[in-house]
């Protein structure tokens, strides 16, 4: 009995070994999306289209805020780069609360806050609510495949219920 529970003790720490991999790999995945969003959200500040578009799959799709659907990288770029009221831009800025990273395949959920802000990043909130993000692994880097925004607060003109959908 005694040597089957040294023979087990490699085993074990095989596995143990194999877990902590894992682990650490999860840690740098979910740094490399916390990255890869406050690079994103930097550029939306910044106005840079191509930029802020380079963080999404070519086939990304989007439930905004009020619930438009959106489908394509080049549609989605139009859409955030569009002007808000007065002619002035938005500048959308998602705050992360949690990325999971999935233990079999090459994805990851992401779930945070987000904030339309009039002008630049200093401007009036406009809006804000919740969002969830789909994140694919290609090629070594990851992408956006899917995002839902919820608006749940919005303070500008056309927030009364008829604007809601």
């Amino acid at each position: 009995m005694y040597p089957l529970r040294l023979a087990a003790l490699p085993i074990a720490a095989l596995l143990a070994a194999c877990i902590s991999a894992g682990s650490g790999s999860a840690a740098k995945d979910v740094t490399a999306i916390r990255t890869a969003r406050a690079e994103q959200n930097r550029a939306i500040v910044d106005g840079n289209a191509d930029r802020i578009a380079s963080f999404w799959t070519d086939d990304v799709t989007v439930r905004s805020g009020l619930g438009a659907l959106v489908t394509g990288r080049a549609a989605y770029r139009e859409r955030i780069v569009a002007n808000g009221p007065s002619g002035r831009r938005l500048v959308y800025v998602r705050m992360p609360r949690s990325i999971e990273i999935g233990q079999r395949w090459p994805l990851a959920f992401e779930t945070g806050t987000w904030t339309a802000r009039l002008g630049d990043i200093r401007g009036q909130e406009m809006m804000g609510g919740r969002y969830s993000a789909q994140w694919v692994k290609r090629d070594g880097r990851w992408l956006i495949r899917s995002e839902v925004f919820v608006a749940l607060t919005c303070q500008a003109s056309g927030c009364d219920a008829a604007a809601a959908p």
